[in-house]
């Protein structure tokens, strides 16, 4: 009659499989309100790419409770889609003077805003028209 052979942990081995044993049996231990879930995402991804994406950059806005995130203008910006009531292409325009070089730009706006599901893009002639049409929105 063959022997089974036993498993037991390579010496490698034996300090993980410890310390496994002893998260598992932590976790189990911890009071239920020491889990703090994240808040619902109450942000806007803004996106600005390049012609055929040849390059890409974004940041991330939040408007409530107060205007954060990684906008360089997080106030104005908030302030310019409150007052288009949410709607990106209603965003108050900027008067203002471009060429009409055809270098196109795209952006875009995904997330929630004001707990309102928000997903839109456009595409602009060149940058200076999308910055004159979109103002801090997509100042960054």
């Amino acid at each position: 009659m063959r022997s089974r052979p036993t498993h037991r942990p390579t010496p490698r081995l034996r300090p993980l499989a410890t310390t496994a044993a002893a998260l598992i049996a932590l976790s189990g231990a911890a009071p239920a309100y020491a889990v703090e879930l994240p808040p619902p995402n109450r942000g806007l991804f803004l996106t600005v790419s390049g012609d055929e994406n040849t390059w890409i950059r974004g940041v991330l806005l939040t408007c409530e409770p107060e205007p954060s995130g990684h906008h360089p203008h997080a106030a104005k910006a908030c302030a310019a889609i409150d007052e288009a009531g949410g709607d990106f292409d209603a965003l108050p325009a900027e008067s203002g003077i471009c060429t009409k070089q055809y270098a196109p730009v795209t952006v875009s706006a995904s997330g929630t805003y004001r707990g309102r599901p928000i997903g839109w893009h456009k595409t602009y002639d060149n940058a200076c028209t999308m910055t004159y049409s979109t103002g801090d929105v997509f100042r960054f």
